[in-house]
């Protein structure tokens, strides 16, 4: 045995611990780890144990926790006794990505001699189940919505609102300006300092260390420099940060200090359920709104990079920009193949040619 452990949990958290610079992929990690393992302790079985057999069981499980009364439950404080570790059953991608989390811990397990060996390579159409390259980008805003919703988000206060009101109207544009221009990931937006913007040879950049301690310097867009401008209007500072600045970006009500990585998607999934609310009283489309509830914060990356690919930006600076180690991840964004194919697929009509007259 290569590690010091006296059972899976200690087993399981060394593996997480090669995580620990990386605080949301640590907690993706740690979320699917703990669920297998509450799994196992359910059924009686140990890591070591998790056959063929039982992780095709394990899969169901994810796809409907039952009990729900002891599986499901709202999202309340890991500390409350009223915790769950699901809010309802997984989707097919929530359940891919989960395998994929768990076979790389399996990987790491049969490394360190803990288990014998790594149930997810029997899976017989692993390919399909765990590949998570083939298939094209489909959680984003399509750009009628994205429209929509950015007038929604820039709607005039009512006449008497509040400081407050105000301060968090400019909070929720400024969020979504960051999110849909920069493409960031939260943990991104929640770590970010003014001093990340600076200015070099006449041109603005942000500066970012992102997934893998990897640092960049993406090009700020003129809307991203106005919007940025308008918020720190709103915070009483000047429109351009100092090189100095080191103070946090993103501000809690009292304007100072920051908030963290759970508040700000906290923050944006309220501000997703409000806006399908209104939608849906102004009677918009039906997928738009069901779209709108379904919508997490890392929705707003999917759309920022799928949108530059639709106005022609190259896949080379996109790569650049959403900071991707390989282009196959970036080109699963691009949906021009596909508007090509269904542009084409029009030409098959049951009258045969297009310019055929009905009789």
């Amino acid at each position: 045995m290569r590690i010091d452990a006296g059972s899976d949990a200690e087993a399981v958290a060394q593996w997480l611990a090669e995580y620990q610079a990386s605080p949301q992929t640590f907690k993706a990690y740690r979320r699917e780890a703990e669920r297998l393992l509450l799994w196992l302790a359910s059924i009686g079985r140990r890591l070591d144990e998790l056959d063929r057999e039982a992780l095709r069981a394990f899969e169901a499980f994810l796809e409907d926790p039952q009990p729900a009364t002891r599986w499901v439950g709202s999202g309340a404080p890991r500390t409350s006794l009223a915790w769950r570790p699901f809010r309802a059953g997984l989707s097919p991608a929530s359940r891919r990505q989960s395998l994929m989390i768990l076979q790389g811990l399996y990987g790491w397990l049969v490394e360190a001699g803990w288990v014998a060996h790594n149930p997810f390579k029997l899976m017989r159409d692993k390919s399909r189940r765990l590949d998570n390259q083939t298939a094209g980008v489909e959680r984003y805003l399509e750009q009628d919505l994205w429209q929509w919703l950015w007038g929604w988000l820039n709607r005039e206060l009512e006449e008497g609102a509040s400081a407050r009101q105000r301060f968090e109207w400019s909070r929720r544009r400024f969020i979504f300006s960051f999110a849909y221009l920069l493409a960031p990931r939260i943990s991104e937006m929640a770590a970010a300092r003014m001093s990340d913007f600076v200015r070099r040879e006449g041109r603005w950049w942000w500066e970012v260390t992102g997934k893998g301690d990897k640092r960049a310097r993406i090009p700020l867009p003129e809307d991203m420099r106005q919007a940025l401008a308008d918020w720190r209007q709103a915070l009483g500072l000047s429109s351009t940060p100092d090189f100095d600045e080191t103070t946090p970006l993103l501000r809690a009500l009292d304007g100072v200090r920051g908030i963290s990585d759970n508040q700000l998607y906290r923050l944006i999934k309220r501000s997703f359920s409000e806006a399908a609310l209104t939608l849906e009283v102004e009677q918009g489309a039906g997928e738009h709104v069901e779209a709108l509830r379904c919508a997490t914060p890392h929705w707003l990356r999917h759309t920022s990079i799928t949108h530059q690919a639709q106005a022609g930006v190259s896949l080379r600076y996109l790569a650049e920009s959403a900071r991707h180690a390989r282009l196959e991840t970036t080109s699963r964004y691009l949906h021009t193949e596909a508007d090509e194919w269904h542009a084409e697929q029009q030409r098959h009509r049951l009258g045969g040619l297009l310019t055929k007259e009905r009789p």
